[in-house]
């Protein structure tokens, strides 16, 4: 598969959750562009399966383990000699409203894989990247980091953190060269929603490639804390949050760049 425009040799990149869906579509896009990959999945064999297509690393492990992440980043970084990409795509759904009879198990789960791992991820990636001179942490949020999803309120709450993480942490780091970016794609044909996709007749959904072309065009123009949608048919591109109105009359203090006046 030819990438045009993506040019990735000499690169080097991990992904999580890489061994099915976005993270698996992920992969190939990068390896087709030049890139070694390193498979961070649960999935040992799908893992190893993928790896072995694409002339990559396999790293099975719990991305939710904040050891299991430095683990990845060192050890691709060893085998590479050097880490310029890193998505942090693992991540699972809600399971419950969220909202009565709390399972308090499976909000730990979601919050562990979604929340944690992208902080785990980028925490141990940073020196990684400093080392290289630079690079790029790209975190797959959602939509519903960007609007309310009814009937799945703790998707939205970890969503939601992703987003409002990496537009923190963008503006931080790009100084140094490293660029944060989230995408945050539409309902996509992937494992996450097997099991509800009757619901979904009729309704365009995305494919895994589509959010994998996305990932591609951030990787080569996104700017420091985008959140870049991508919705079928539609060109992907980062959201325009809005501004929270300042105090009244008051002169903007200084560094804060989220009020308007």
């Amino acid at each position: 598969m030819d990438v045009p425009g993506l040019d990735l040799r000499g690169k080097a990149a991990l992904v999580t959750g890489g061994a099915s869906g976005i993270g698996a579509a992920a992969v190939r896009r990068l390896a087709a562009a030049g890139a070694v990959v390193a498979v961070a999945d649960r999935d040992e064999a799908a893992a190893r399966a993928l790896a072995a297509e694409v002339g990559g690393l396999a790293l099975p492990g719990d991305v939710s383990d904040s050891d299991t992440m430095t683990m990845a980043v060192d050890v691709a970084e060893d085998a590479f000699g050097r880490l310029n990409i890193v998505l942090l795509n693992a991540g699972i759904s809600g399971g419950q409203s969220g909202l009565e009879d709390l399972d308090l198990a499976a909000y730990r789960q979601i919050v562990g894989v979604n929340v944690d791992h992208v902080v785990f991820g980028l925490t141990a990636a940073v020196p990684a990247l400093r080392r290289a001179g630079g690079g790029n942490i790209v975190a797959t949020a959602s939509l519903a980091g960007l609007v309310g999803m009814p009937g799945d309120a703790l998707y939205t709450l970890t969503k939601h953190a992703v987003v409002g993480y990496v537009r923190s942490a963008g503006p931080t780091l790009a100084a140094e060269g490293i660029i944060v970016n989230a995408v945050c794609p539409g309902f996509a044909d992937t494992p996450l929603i097997a099991g509800v996709k009757a619901q979904f007749a009729g309704f365009p959904l995305l494919t895994a490639d589509d959010v994998a072309g996305a990932i591609a065009s951030i990787l080569e123009r996104g700017q420091p804390g985008e959140c870049w949608y991508v919705q079928p048919g539609r060109e992907p591109g980062p959201y325009g949050f809005r501004g929270v109105p300042g105090p009244k009359g008051s002169p903007a203090p200084p560094d804060v760049a989220w009020q308007e006046h």
